[in-house]
């Protein structure tokens, strides 16, 4: 069955709104569901008997999707073994998004990914590295993963769009309301970046949304790169937390540490790997970041 069908995706937005359904209750239903549905109108009825009475209620009531008059926005469904990143499930279990809603070439989840994260307030020195890296890395067709923040966020998008590289763009809000930024137009090419959102289409911005967007970022990721953490705030959470899903994470030393990456230092003691200038160059030595991502590669095709 097409569990990312229209049909199947709003039956599963209903589910979603219903409250105390998150998504790890609600991946729990419906993968214990799944073995037994065959097409939507058993998906529907499984769903309705296994919900309690005020549950019902809630459910009912039907769903439209949204749809952008000008891009076409797709839906996958945790349910679907052919489209949704095997990653990202495998990273977040239960905590996987229910529901990605995206925008242009879904092919790039396919594609070798680094995701980047940093202070807002980056340094010039942060903003050169994460500049740097990116550029390095369009050479060996890494996909650059990130939000869509002011700050690191959109320097690596930037630096990717600019160097001929693949982006994904993950948002903390509903996909309803991205809209391309006037400094990246120019640049701007749907083949090359792919915009994705865990929540329901019209949702707001939340601190709350912006750091479950951390860890899907980090499940999306091969490998993070994170150029600048505060001594508190997301870009150190996402850090550690991608130290916690035991995935290589980068951090860059710096000579001075400017008060933006304060904990690089706490990232660093916690075991990230430092990354720095080359030998004899003037570029970020990334070459154990190309070792690990090679390796990686081979492990795949055993």
């Amino acid at each position: 069955m097409d569990w990312s069908s229209d049909e199947n995706i709003k039956i599963t937005y209903r589910l979603l709104r219903i409250k105390g359904y998150g998504p790890a209750k609600a991946n729990k239903l419906l993968w214990s569901l799944k073995p037994s549905i065959e097409n939507s109108k058993e998906f529907e009825a499984s769903l309705y008997c296994a919900l309690k009475p005020q549950e019902k209620k809630e459910f009912e009531d039907p769903f439209e999707l949204y749809q952008d008059s000008n891009e076409r926005i797709g839906y996958i469904s945790v349910l679907d073994d052919l489209l949704y990143p095997s990653m990202l499930r495998t990273s977040l279990r239960h905590n996987s998004p229910t529901v990605l809603s995206f925008m242009g070439n879904v092919n790039l989840l396919k594609k070798e990914k680094i995701g980047f994260s940093g202070s807002r307030k980056v340094s010039e020195r942060g903003i050169w590295i994460a500049g740097d890296c990116v550029k390095q890395l369009a050479q060996d067709d890494v996909c650059v993963v990130s939000g869509y923040a002011k700050g690191v966020d959109l320097i690596a998008l930037e630096a990717a769009l600019r160097n001929g590289a693949t982006s994904i763009v993950v948002l903390p809000e509903g996909i309803s309301n991205f809209r391309i930024r006037p400094e990246l137009r120019e640049l701007w090419d749907w083949n090359r970046v792919l915009v994705v959102s865990e929540f329901t289409p019209h949702a707001r911005w939340m601190v709350s949304h912006a750091m479950a967007r951390n860890k899907t970022i980090i499940g999306l990721s091969d490998m993070m790169l994170v150029i600048e953490a505060g001594k508190t705030g997301g870009s150190l959470d996402a850090g550690l937390k991608t130290l916690q899903a035991g995935k290589a994470l980068f951090v860059p030393r710096f000579r001075e540490f400017p008060e933006s990456a304060f904990g690089n230092l706490i990232l660093l003691r916690n075991g990230a790997y430092a990354l720095g200038l080359g030998r004899g160059t003037h570029h970020t030595n990334i070459e154990l970041i190309r070792i690990l991502m090679h390796r990686r590669s081979m492990e795949l095709f055993k």
